[in-house]
């Protein structure tokens, strides 16, 4: 790691849309992780990552967006979300953005290189094994489609989630498979969105957990959504919120999740 000048990594925390317009929580969870970890977090100023723009075709606005954020943050030792998604879309898919611009390729590379996803930082570059948390819920856990496949994010969250006091992980069927959120697949393929999330609904009843954690609050709210509308009291929740202790906050339900009809 390379240390600031008082010995801490210098993390910068990359907050996600969603998580700074509906669920707070999370940033303020992620950041209290971060600081008991050691490291001296700070919070540039930020907007999006560019990838509903970059799943959309909008190459111009992906790359507006991708050179913000990479003037922003390249300052820092690292970059951390807590979000598979927008964590990918900076490591995987900045570099590309920028592949045939021999002025910006480099900056773009290295920068990707910095980013971790929350709990894949936690573990894999802190070597952070346990916290001091305690949850006394019976739980199951959500992998989220970019977390897992594109950065392999799925023993790591469950790692630190076994630290946890009173908190017991139940596995539902299929934890793996998408939620049917996807950003924009949601919006744009609505009826198959819909198919796979019933499916996904289905696995978290029968598992008997009254509380889902993720690491994606998209596919949080996507679910929090189908099950506010089947009227399941089932509670979700990010699981930084659980890790850092900070779960006073009320679980996402139908109040923060999209009530769209399907």
């Amino acid at each position: 790691m390379t240390p600031s000048p008082d010995g801490k990594p210098r993390v910068a925390l990359f907050v996600t849309c969603l998580v700074d317009l509906f669920r707070p929580s999370i940033g303020f969870a992620a950041l209290k992780l971060l600081e008991d970890a050691g490291c001296e977090v700070f919070v540039p100023s930020q907007t999006c990552c560019g990838q509903p723009a970059y799943n959309s075709g909008d190459r111009a606005l992906a790359k507006a967006l991708a050179r913000q954020a990479i003037d922003a943050f390249s300052a820092y030792d690292y970059v951390v979300a807590p979000s598979g998604s927008c964590a990918a879309m900076l490591a995987k898919h900045y570099p590309g953005l920028f592949a045939d611009n021999p002025n910006l390729a480099g900056r773009a590379n290295q920068f990707a290189g910095k980013v971790h996803e929350l709990a894949s930082f936690l573990t894999d570059v802190l070597g952070i094994e346990a916290v001091a948390a305690r949850f006394d819920r019976r739980v199951t856990f959500h992998d989220s489609c970019s977390g897992l496949r594109e950065l392999g994010v799925a023993a790591q969250p469950r790692k630190l989630l076994a630290s946890v006091d009173g908190l017991e992980l139940v596995e539902m069927e299929e934890c793996e498979t998408c939620c049917g959120f996807g950003g924009t697949f949601a919006v744009k393929f609505g009826e198959i969105s819909t198919a796979i999330v019933e499916r996904k609904v289905e696995n978290i009843e029968n598992c008997g957990a009254p509380v889902v954690l993720a690491g994606d609050l998209g596919c949080l709210m996507n679910m929090a959504g189908k099950l506010a509308r089947n009227g399941s009291p089932i509670e979700l929740r990010h699981f930084a919120e659980v890790l850092a202790g900070m779960t006073d906050a009320p679980a996402i339900c139908a109040a923060a999740a999209p009530q769209t009809k399907r």
